[in-house]
């Protein structure tokens, strides 16, 4: 019998820990079998198991829009400031804007407002997650991501520092600079009028 490797386990042990399940009809109680558990999209954290996976904003990068942590509570709901501030992930195919190709208009910061993509840079995937080839010049900061037994991409908000997701490159889609932003869709808002050329 072969074991799973540890970047495996801890892949599986974090995703499960990131995710909550309830029972489909509560009502039944605990003993009444067979319960199926559906998903709940806000898959809070369990703070102790976050601590370990380093979902806090890592840097001191002096950002143009500095906020508290609370003013960032104040203003976000508590989905998106478990994303663009404590560097979550929301569920796959659970964004809106991941099926949303419009003809023209910016995806911009969730959190300030910043654009960030144009929508003809949009692309799908098949992810799960809305997917950008290319952002606007200096919106979109990378930065190296260590953890889950790898190393990814981080792409932030070069305007506040909100986490918006991962980006990979040579995947072959075809897209003029191969790469793909793997955007939460909650960390961005659509703008159908031109923010920025």
């Amino acid at each position: 019998m072969r074991f799973p490797s540890i970047p495996t386990l801890i892949r599986t042990f974090h995703a499960f820990t990131n995710t909550t399940f309830r029972a489909a009809n509560p009502a039944r109680g605990i003993y009444s079998l067979p319960q199926r558990a559906t998903l709940v999209r806000s898959m809070p954290n369990i703070p102790f198991l976050g601590a370990l996976f380093g979902t806090k904003m890592a840097d001191n990068t002096n950002y143009p829009i500095q906020k508290t942590e609370g003013e960032w509570q104040a203003q976000l709901s508590p989905e998106q400031f478990r994303i663009l501030r404590k560097k979550g992930t929301e569920a796959p195919g659970s964004s809106k804007l991941d099926k949303h190709y419009p003809d023209a208009g910016v995806y911009t910061c969730a959190g300030c407002n910043a654009p960030l993509y144009k929508a003809n840079h949009k692309f799908d995937s098949g992810c799960g997650w809305p997917a950008f080839w290319d952002a606007f010049p200096d919106a979109v900061g990378q930065r190296a991501d260590p953890g889950l037994g790898m190393m990814r991409t981080e792409i932030v908000c070069n305007n506040c520092g909100g986490h918006l997701g991962h980006i990979f490159k040579g995947e072959r889609f075809g897209n003029p600079k191969d790469e793909r932003h793997c955007v939460n869709g909650v960390s961005i808002n659509f703008s159908p009028e031109d923010k920025k050329e």
